[in-house]
């Protein structure tokens, strides 16, 4: 972790020229050295311990903006995939998807039980709770009580290790009231989880057209 290595190599920190765009330093472990942004440093000292949720409608963003705000915390942040792999073709993208994120970011695919993985120092970025909810909801038979009870205490579980995690869901009960039962339930699932994290969250965003609108703090 940055933080870890600042620690370690304070006596050899050497801010470069602050009239450069972008301020860096330079860290030195035994014969390499890698230039970091001040920024990414800064906000690896501080973000550990924080939860951040990233809501809005489909196709606004949501996912992008996470990808980017994890990136500006870590340098080598972890994207841990809750979607379950139904066909050959989700398979493909799914790998188009890994290989569109490049060789920084660690994927951990994770449909139910996210706790079992550590991730004690490090920037997570959770995608998505709506398929999370999902795989617990079908494999419940839709019992919307007994998979909101099981998101919740794993959810639990998660966060009280000592990492920075980014949330992204979906917002999909704001339109019309649907004609189909288990569509009504679920809805209703992802509502109240949604709420539940938000009420842990230190920050909240909303994503409308893709702009990021901070609705917590």
């Amino acid at each position: 972790a940055i933080a870890q290595l600042v620690e370690h190599q304070l006596p050899k920190l050497r801010v470069t020229s602050s009239r450069l765009a972008c301020p860096s330093i330079k860290l030195k472990r035994g014969n390499h050295c890698r230039i970091f942004p001040l920024s990414v440093i800064k906000a690896s000292c501080h973000v550990m311990g924080k939860i951040i949720l990233v809501t809005g409608g489909a196709r606004s963003g949501k996912s992008t903006y996470a990808e980017k705000m994890a990136l500006e915390l870590s340098p080598n942040p972890v994207y841990l995939a809750t979607a379950r792999i139904w066909d050959e073709e989700f398979h493909k993208r799914v790998i188009n998807h890994q290989l569109r994120r490049g060789p920084e970011w660690t994927n951990i695919e994770e449909e139910k039980y996210l706790s079992k993985h550590t991730f004690t120092g490090k920037v997570v970025l959770v995608d998505c709770i709506t398929l999370w909810c999902t795989n617990f909801f079908f494999d419940l038979e839709a019992n919307v009580q007994a998979a909101l009870d099981a998101v919740k205490q794993e959810f639990a579980q998660l966060v009280q290790q000592n990492a920075t995690f980014i949330f992204v869901t979906n917002e999909i009960g704001m339109g019309s009231v649907s004609e189909n039962e288990i569509q009504r339930k679920f809805t209703d699932l992802q509502g109240w989880m949604n709420q539940y994290i938000a009420a842990h969250a230190d920050k909240v965003f909303c994503m409308v057209s893709g702009i990021p609108v901070q609705i917590k703090p």
